[in-house]
Order: C-alpha cells, then sequence, then structure tokens
C-alpha cells in the first residue's frame, strides 16, 4: 500500500501528517509532527512573511522533505490557508519552498478548507441523518459550517482566528474590557449570518477543530479534572474561558504546560469559541482531535481510489442548490435547464469534445443562470456573475468558478467579447470552454423559454453543417422553438453548424 502525505501550513503553525492508504479505507497515521512557525504572526500585522519566518518554513519544509522521502511517499499534497492566501509575498513565499524541497504548495480558499476538514470529520464522527455544526478556530480566520449527513450546505469564515485577535490585542494596545468587546462585536456579526443559514434547524452535533480547540478538550480533562477530553461543554468553556483569561502567559506555561505559541492565542480562542457556542443554542462541542490535515490525506485516498466522484458532484450540487434558494431563485426552471443542458451536452460530444467535469460546470452555470434578477431583472446575466464571484460553490475551485461565472453570464443577450474584461482575463483554453458551454446553455434556457417545463427530452442528428434537434414534450412547443430559433446564435458560430427543430 502507498505511503501518502498531507502539508497544512497555517497561520500558527505548519503540520504534517504522513499515512499509508489502505484500500478505499481510511488511511493508516504513520506521523504527525508540528513546526511552531507563525505566519500569521508577521501577514496580520506588515501583510507580508519576513525573511527570518520565511527561512523559518523553508527549514522546515526541510525536515518534512527528509520525513517523506524516509516514508518513501508516493502522493504529496501541500496546501496554505489564511496567512499565506492574505501574504502580499505569497507567490515569493512558495516559490521558495519548492525551489528548495521541490513540493508545490497551493493556497485554498476557506470553502475547500471547510470541505477538507468536514471530510476528515465525517470518516470519525457519525454525521449521518444529522444536522451538523462544525467550528474550525484557526490561526487567521473562524470556519463555521453547516452540514446535513454528508453534504455541506454553507459555510461561512470569519476574520478572528486566535493569532489575528492577538496580533489586533497587542497593536492596539487594548485592555481586557475592550479585547472582550471586540471579541463580542466579531461574533455577533457572525451569529447574525449563522441564524440566517440555520433557519429554524436544530443542531443536532456540534463539533470542533483545531489546535486550540484540541487543547481546550485537554484542558477540560486536566484543569477542570473531568473524565475525558473529546467533548467540551458550554459550562466547561465558561470556566476555562476565565480561568486562562486570569491566568499570565508564563503561568500559562509553567502550571498547564501550554507551547509558548499555544499558551498565548488559546486565551482568544476559548472567548470566540464559547461566544460562537453560546449563540448558537449549543450545550457541548465534540473534539474529535483531527484536522485539515487528516482531510487532506482521506481527500488523496479517495482520488486514488476513485471513491470520491459521487460524493464530490452530490456536494457541488447541493452547495449550488443552497446559492440558489438564498437568492430565491425559480428552482423548477433551475432544474429544467441544468436537465436539458446536460441533455444537449450529451448529445454533442462529437462537436464539443470536453469531458464530464465540464458537464458539471455546465449544470452549476445552468442552475444558478438566473440568480441575478435576485437584484435586477434588467442586466441580471451581469449580476448573476458578480453573485457567482461572490458565492463560491463548495466542491469547485477558484478557477472552476471562474468559469461558471462566465458561463452564466453568457446565457443571454451579448456573446463573449474582449473588452470583457472578466472574460479577457481567461487563457485561450478557458476562453473557448466557455463559449462552448455558454452556447449550450443558452439553447437549453430557450428550451424553457416560458418556464413551463414542456420540453421532456430531446434527441440530436448532426450532419454537417446542420445540426436537427427533436424534441418530445407537451403540445407543440411553439414558443421553446421561436426561443430556439432567436437564441442559437452563438452555438451556431461556436459549432459552425446551423441548428433545425424536427417538426
Amino acid at each position: 500500500m502507498p505511503a501518502i502525505a498531507a502539508i497544512d501550513v497555517g497561520s500558527n503553525g505548519i503540520r504534517l501528517a504522513i499515512g499509508m492508504a489502505n484500500g478505499p479505507d481510511p488511511p493508516t497515521v504513520l506521523e504527525n509532527i508540528r513546526e511552531s512557525v507563525r505566519l500569521g504572526q508577521d501577514v496580520f500585522t506588515t501583510g507580508s512573511i519576513s525573511e527570518e519566518t520565511l527561512d523559518k518554513a523553508v527549514e522546515s519544509f526541510k525536515k518534512f522533505r527528509t520525513i517523506i522521502d524516509q516514508h518513501a511517499v508516493t502522493n504529496i499534497k501541500a496546501v496554505a490557508t489564511s496567512a499565506a492566501r492574505e501574504a502580499t509575498n505569497r507567490e515569493i513565499f512558495l516559490d521558495r519552498i519548492m525551489q528548495t524541497t521541490g513540493i508545490e504548495v497551493i493556497t485554498i480558499n476557506a470553502e475547500e478548507e471547510a470541505r477538507l476538514i468536514h471530510l476528515g470529520i465525517a470518516y470519525k464522527i457519525p454525521l449521518k441523518n444529522k444536522f451538523a455544526m462544525l467550528i474550525d478556530i484557526g490561526g487567521g480566520s473562524v470556519e463555521i459550517t453547516l452540514a446535513e449527513g454528508d453534504t455541506i450546505i454553507a459555510t461561512e469564515s470569519f476574520r478572528m482566528g486566535a493569532v489575528r485577535l492577538l496580533q489586533v490585542l497587542e497593536e492596539k494596545k487594548h485592555g481586557e474590557k475592550r479585547f472582550n468587546q471586540l471579541v463580542r462585536e466579531y461574533v455577533e456579526s457572525s451569529h447574525k449570518r449563522i441564524k440566517k443559514e440555520l433557519g429554524g434547524k436544530k443542531i443536532d452535533v456540534c463539533v470542533g477543530t483545531g489546535g486550540n480547540i484540541e487543547a481546550l478538550g485537554d484542558l477540560r480533562k486536566e484543569l477542570l479534572k473531568k473524565d475525558r477530553n473529546t467533548v467540551v461543554s458550554l459550562e466547561d468553556l465558561e470556566a476555562l474561558s476565565k480561568k486562562l483569561a486570569g491566568m499570565t502567559y508564563e503561568e500559562r506555561i509553567q502550571e498547564l504546560h501550554l507551547r509558548p505559541d499555544r499558551a498565548d492565542v488559546i486565551v482568544p480562542a476559548s472567548m470566540v469559541l464559547h461566544k460562537i457556542v453560546k449563540q448558537a443554542g449549543v450545550e457541548e462541542v465534540e473534539v474529535p482531535h483531527i484536522g485539515l490535515k487528516d482531510g487532506i490525506l482521506i481527500d488523496i485516498v479517495e482520488n486514488l481510489y476513485g471513491t470520491s466522484k459521487q460524493a464530490h458532484r452530490d456536494q457541488v450540487t447541493a452547495s449550488a442548490m443552497a446559492i440558489g434558494r438564498k437568492y430565491s431563485f425559480d428552482e423548477q426552471h433551475g432544474t429544467t435547464v441544468v436537465r436539458l443542458a446536460g441533455r444537449l451536452f450529451d448529445e454533442t460530444r462529437m462537436l464539443h469534445n470536453l469531458n464530464g467535469e465540464y458537464r458539471l460546470l455546465l449544470e452549476v452555470s445552468a442552475l444558478l443562470h438566473d440568480i441575478g434578477q435576485f437584484i435586477n431583472t434588467t442586466g441580471h446575466h451581469k449580476h448573476t456573475q458578480y453573485l457567482l464571484n461572490a458565492n463560491p460553490v463548495i466542491g469547485l475551485t477558484p478557477a472552476e468558478m471562474v468559469i461558471v461565472s462566465n458561463v452564466a453570464r453568457y446565457h443571454r443577450k451579448s456573446f463573449p467579447k474582449p473588452q470583457h474584461d472578466l472574460y479577457e482575463a481567461l487563457s485561450s483554453k478557458e476562453k473557448v470552454i466557455v463559449s462552448k458551454l455558454a452556447a449550450i446553455l443558452r439553447v437549453a434556457d430557450a428550451l424553457d423559454n416560458e418556464h413551463a417545463s414542456k420540453v421532456a427530452d430531446l434527441t440530436v442528428e448532426y450532419k454537417k453543417p446542420k445540426l436537427t434537434v427533436k424534441l418530445a414534450g407537451e403540445g407543440d412547443m411553439l414558443l421553446e422553438r421561436w426561443a430556439v430559433a432567436r437564441k442559437s446564435g452563438l452555438f451556431e458560430d461556436v459549432f459552425s453548424t446551423k441548428i433545425v427543430l424536427d417538426e
């Protein structure tokens, strides 16, 4: 069985996990190593990673490289989160690591971070038929994720990570009273957004991840003399927060045996967790002692053994549907256009030559193409692009989201043009993909022009230069036929063919 490695470049430390793949089952963890490199201390004060910190990070990666080679690792996935995302010299930082160790580190957005953490949790805690709230307190941000079983419904990222809050406290010289107010304001703003996502649903299980929450679980057992470190109650959090805040930094190290880089940040972390849990109406938090690196290992395994495809599709679809409902879209029309766009995609493979990955991007574009009407019906295609750029679909990469937003933008009105900035920023290959998918989407949208779902199915016959489309459905579908005649121009230009609807 192959050895695999996961690296998490966080704001308060860099972590390596090495595992042994056991087929499609969760991997056996062989090594768990942490290096105390605080990227956030630099980034959250100056905006960039200092040369000294960069050197420490490179030295840590050199150690990791040696350990990785000793285990004959075949697959490495290294990701960087909040601090690296925000660093103005991010590219230099990532290039230095690559040039020195040969390890490629990719920065991931908050949605991908939430997906990977959820993946790790789902293998440790039974989430089936449960509505779960996942809280990850990192150094730079706090991710709060709502999930139904194996599917993430929504995730929100808040800039109130423990290192970031600590830097604010030190930089502004706030007293404890002002700092508590600052944390309260952060949490209250998050509460409004979480409450909106929750609706009237009750949280069945709350799970906490991140080094600070794990430390709080350990302190619960040691300091409060409880039986285990895998759960922390609201009452426990209140007691721990008061105890920690009442001790000096040195006392936390000497009496509680906390690492120096944990002894300072655990105070803001405990306050944030306590307030979030209290406002969410949760009685206790489960602490599974797993994190981002564990999710990365499982992600590697699922990709190695091909077990992730359907789960990935389900996750993307659920997230896209949640965005559509957030903006009060016409769900019946959206799902009808998805169905028709998918059929057109399958029936015209001889023209577009695109694989199934792009079919999924087409489906997301089709489902959400009209959400811009939430802002204004006039020019709603442009508003759709704006909303999609602001609301990433969980499971899609930033590059894939750019394609989706462009495809949805061109479902009506103007064809793609060089003077359109967001289109022009695409690579030549991406421009071609956008044009092909948008062409298909325009025809699919026309086939449900009246939002009446009259077209049940379609088949095509291609004899150059003519594509004959045969419709099956309700009535004569005259309005749909007229709409296709009006909206087939982009399709005919892109594929050099003439669409004819079979009578």
